[in-house]
């Protein structure tokens, strides 16, 4: 399997911390040297550990930002 790399260029915030100290993110990350991206996901502590996420480009993230503002939340 070929190695990956990756940036983080930019923490926007910690949407939630479990029991066992990782945290869900929303960052702006470089996969692999490219430009980066905005990225949700779980990261462990030291940052070098990460879960499955979702990756959104520039004009997803308002799409995303739309839908959010219809949301009613109890």
């Amino acid at each position: 399997m070929a190695d990956f790399t990756f940036t983080i260029e930019e923490t926007i915030g910690t949407l939630s911390t479990n029991a066992k100290g990782w945290k869900k993110e929303l960052n702006k990350v470089s996969w692999g040297g490219r430009p980066p991206k905005y990225d949700i996901r779980d990261w462990s502590p030291e940052h070098d550990k990460m879960s499955k996420g979702v990756t959104l480009s520039d004009e997803e993230v308002v799409e995303l930002k739309k839908l959010l503002e219809q949301v009613t939340i109890p």
